[in-house]
């Protein structure tokens, strides 16, 4: 479709004209309307598709997560929890390996200090926020 069939003509404008007969801005808004189509179109694709492996992965690290004391209630007991079965979770994937990794690294420092450390209580911030981004849902806490 042209942009002379979205705009009516403007009045007095001639079909022989030099110009378009449309105001210049209209044209500037009908191009910039017409470049950002295919954009909008890449933003509102759907996510990456996520291998079925790592869906499995990610449903065990939420398996492990969701058992063993109320994190709420008793931080140290819930971490302690955490740290065999986090160790004893498998992937191919080397991003997800380190990221469970160093969950149960850091839920480790953390039960070790009692959760007395600041230092220890970060990384379980830090490792948590990341273990949640690449498992949405996953529910490591800190």
């Amino acid at each position: 479709m042209s942009a002379h069939s979205l705009l009516p003509p403007r009045s007095g404008a001639s079909s022989r004209s030099r110009s378009s007969g449309y105001p210049k801005p209209a044209l500037v808004l009908l191009a910039c309307g017409a470049a950002a189509i295919p954009l909008l179109a890449a933003c509102s694709s759907s996510a990456p598709q996520v291998s079925a492996a790592t869906t499995k992965t990610c449903q065990q690290v939420q398996a492990v997560l969701s058992d063993g004391p109320d994190p709420g209630a008793d931080k140290v007991g819930y971490a302690e929890a955490q740290i065999l079965p986090l160790r004893q979770i498998h992937t191919a994937s080397p991003v997800l390996r380190s990221a469970i990794s160093g969950l149960a690294d850091a839920y480790d420092r953390f039960f070790a200090s009692n959760g007395q450390s600041a230092a220890a209580t970060s990384a379980v911030a830090a490792a948590a926020a990341r273990m949640n981004k690449l498992c949405p849902g996953a529910g490591a806490t800190a």
